[in-house]
Parts: structure tokens; sequence; C-alpha cells
């Protein structure tokens, strides 16, 4: 299940190529709720917030399982990042997820500098597993954090909704395990949630796992070999950015989607975002109009 959160949450990054690093001189807010379901079932919700202030960001995001997964589970999570909007990808400095089950609870606190880590510290520790593939320094090297990730820079030369936006390689590490995530560009949809009615750029992405993941286990082989995945993106105006609005990942048992359920972009600053952190499972939904 870790593995499917992951690439669940990191099908939408912040890829390679020549971006746009004009920052609007407002302060904005974009809050975005989402709704998550696997196999068509309801799962839980999901909310993240991300503040610019020019070239600096802020985020936080929570997510709780909900009806029979909370029972069974007792899952939920809050996950944190911040850093600046420069260069080919955002430049994290700090990223922190707290995940919450009915019998444990893990939390990954990661220091980042100039696209390298500095520092990681997981509680409790991963258990050591002979499958498990090394993590090399160079692994922890040129990467960006999963939440950060989100935040993707329209190329500097294109339009916001070019579909040359949406081809893209994402190096991500997220404190464990280093990963690539491959966009390419399906197609460009109308779609009306409440706060945004507009087009998004439909993307296929394929996980590539590099290292710190487990070689010889079944869910790790049916992620490598899924092309069943895709992320919808919408622009953001002011930092020139795109934004999440629904993830679909199919799964060993089912389809998992996160779909939003309300968009909103608002100006002025807001409050800093919690320094706590999860990684949820969870995928979005959003209502297509041909």
């Amino acid at each position: 299940m870790r593995l499917i959160a992951s690439a669940v949450v990191t099908l939408a990054f912040a890829g390679s190529g020549s971006l746009a690093q004009a920052q609007s001189p407002q302060a904005q807010t974009l809050k975005v709720s989402y709704d998550i379901t696997l196999a068509g079932l309801p799962l839980g919700k999901a909310d993240l917030s991300s503040s610019f202030n020019g070239p600096k960001y802020e985020m936080e995001g929570r997510a709780k399982l909900t009806g029979l997964a909370m029972i069974l589970t007792g899952g939920k999570g809050e996950a944190s990042a911040s850093g600046s909007l420069a260069g080919e990808t955002p430049r994290s400095s700090k990223f922190a997820v707290v995940s919450k089950t009915s019998d444990n609870q893990r939390s990954v606190r990661m220091g980042l500098k100039s696209g390298r880590v500095a520092d990681v510290q997981i509680d409790p520790p991963l258990e050591p597993k002979p499958d498990r593939v090394p993590v090399k320094p160079d692994d922890k090297k040129g990467v960006v954090d999963p939440m950060s990730a989100l935040l993707m820079p329209a190329l500097a030369s294109k339009k916001l909704t070019d579909p040359a936006n949406c081809d893209r390689t994402i190096p991500v590490f997220d404190g464990a395990s280093r990963m690539n995530v491959v966009l390419s560009y399906a197609e460009t949809k109308n779609v009306e949630v409440p706060g945004y009615s507009g087009p998004v750029l439909v993307c296929n992405a394929r996980y590539v796992p590099i290292s710190g993941h487990r070689s010889e286990r079944p869910a790790t082989k049916f992620m490598q070999e899924n092309k069943d995945m895709s992320v919808w993106l919408a622009p953001v105006e002011g930092p020139r950015l795109l934004f999440p609005l629904k993830v679909s990942v199919r799964t060993m048992i089912g389809t998992g989607e996160m779909q939003a359920s309300l968009w909103s972009l608002e100006d002025g600053t807001s409050s800093a975002p919690a320094r706590k952190a999860e990684k949820a499972d969870e995928a979005i939904k959003a209502e297509a109009v041909q």
C-alpha cells in the first residue's frame, strides 16, 4: 500500500525543461479538496493548501479515510513542504509526512538544499529486507520531494495549457526510495468543478523505480508494468503553475482516484502550513465536459 500511495501522489510532478520563473508579486493561496475512491467506493478525503509569496511557497496536506476504510485501518495523516520556485523544478527545503493507522505510526522528515537531500529522519526506521534496492548517494541529488513536486511550473516558452507541459520526467525522493515518474501528453479536456471551469491537460504516467524499493514484491512489479495511470492538470495563472485536478491509478485491487471537489485560488497571505504531513493513498476525480 505504501508503494501505491507514493505512486499516486507523485503522478503530477514538476519536470525537466526550461521552466518559467516569473512570480506574481501578490501572495496567493490555492486550496483544493479531493474525494478519494477505490474501485468506485468512497475511501476518504484530502485537502491541500499551497501558499505563494514571490518565489517562496509553503504547502500542507491532510488526508483521512472514512467509513469502513477508517474502521478497518484508522488511516489518516498530514504532510507539509516549503521551498522556492526557481530553475527547472521546485527547490524544496523541508518535507515532512506523518501517517497513522490503527496499529502503527511512521514519520518522515527530510531537509534539502539545492536539490540535494541533506538529512532524513524516519521513525521508526524501515526494516532491512534482502530485496530492498540500496539507495546510492547520487540517488539523492537533483531530486524533488513528493509534495513540492505537485507544483509544476509551466514551460517558459509555452502557454499554461500547451500539451508540451505534459512531457516531463520527474526525479522523486520520498525519504526512503528514489523513483522517476514519466509523464506524456494524452489529450486536452474541459472540466467543471466548484471553483474552476476550463481546460486541463490529461497526461499519461509511468512509474520507474530507481532505488529503495523492494524489487521482488508483487506490488512493485505491478506498478512498474502499469500503463493505466493518468493525471489531469489545471492551470494556476499567478505563479504560472499546473496543479493536479484528478489522478487515476489502476491498483491490484481496483482503480484508485482522487477527484477535486472544490478549487479555490485566493489573493493575500495565509497562515503558514503545519510542519507535519502525510503521503496519503489518494486519487482524484473531476467530471469531464467534452
